[in-house]
């Protein structure tokens, strides 16, 4: 069966009033409501706000991440590296393009330890990419991982704002199959990328799946609320045969009713996205 995942922090109260964050007080409580919730992995989060305390830093926390992994049946398959979005790969000068790259590799190899095969490196908001120069400038901090993430066996996706032609120019300049592309349903609708010129720019090399639903130009709302256009999506999915996982990172529903939440958006994917 197809794997359905969560991003981590959905299934408990937000932390500090944040919608996406590692949960610092209650990371260890998800993976059994994930369960309950009928979702088969967790995309851990690495970011600035967590990291002095995310498990994943230490053997000691990555032996407790797989044990209860292994307890409740839910994996953990990939990172979203959100610490690249405090700490951006672009408009940086080259000494802090070295400690940034640092981190990269380090995550990677982190990601070996847990058993985690793919690792989403954002480029949006304040990480976007805006100039050729920038593009140029990633490329140049792509391929100094790229050999790290090969040795580790890690893939890297990349999330990115970029139009359906300019992210397919990207990906030209690395033709490295390890480096793949996070597709998200929620910032393609309100950047009003049409789903089928996305996966006719790029389509193959599109190695997983954020699913959320925003309004043009807008915020984040309940999954079919906004404007995603979930039968395209669907329909190119199956046009490309796509096995790879789906993440659920939808609207926060009612504070503590997170799992029924949870269950509720799963339900919505099979129905509409994997039917």
């Amino acid at each position: 069966m197809r794997n359905i995942g969560i991003m981590q922090g959905r299934l408990v109260p937000p932390s500090d009033n944040r919608i996406q964050c590692f949960p610092r007080d209650r990371w260890q409580d998800e993976f059994s409501l994930a369960a309950q919730a009928g979702l088969n992995s967790i995309e851990w989060i690495h970011d600035q706000y967590g990291a002095d305390v995310n498990p994943i830093a230490t053997n000691a926390g990555v032996t407790q991440m797989k044990s209860l992994a292994k307890s409740s049946g839910v994996r953990i398959l990939s990172l979203c590296a959100d610490s690249f979005m405090d700490l951006p790969l672009v408009r940086i000068t080259d000494l802090e393009l070295e400690e940034r790259l640092a981190l990269l590799i380090w995550l990677l190899q982190r990601c070996e330890l847990v058993g985690i095969n793919r690792l989403v490196l954002p480029f949006v908001d304040a990480s976007r990419i805006d100039t050729d120069d920038e593009m140029d400038f990633v490329c140049k901090a792509l391929n100094h991982a790229l050999p790290t993430a090969e040795k580790v066996n890690v893939e890297i996706h990349l999330e990115t704002s970029l139009t359906p032609s300019r992210f397919a120019e990207l990906l030209a300049k690395i033709h490295h199959p390890i480096l793949k592309v996070n597709y998200d349903s929620g910032n393609s609708s309100s950047l009003g990328y049409n789903p089928n010129e996305e996966f006719a720019a790029y389509g193959s090399r599109i190695g997983s799946i954020h699913i959320k639903d925003r309004i043009l130009g807008g915020s984040t709302v309940p999954l079919g609320t906004g404007d995603a256009d979930f039968q395209a999506l669907a329909d190119n999915l199956k046009s490309t045969n796509y096995q790879g996982d789906i993440i659920l990172q939808v609207a926060r529903g009612t504070a503590g009713e997170e799992v029924a939440w949870a269950g509720l958006n799963r339900e919505f994917v099979l129905k509409h996205i994997l039917y």
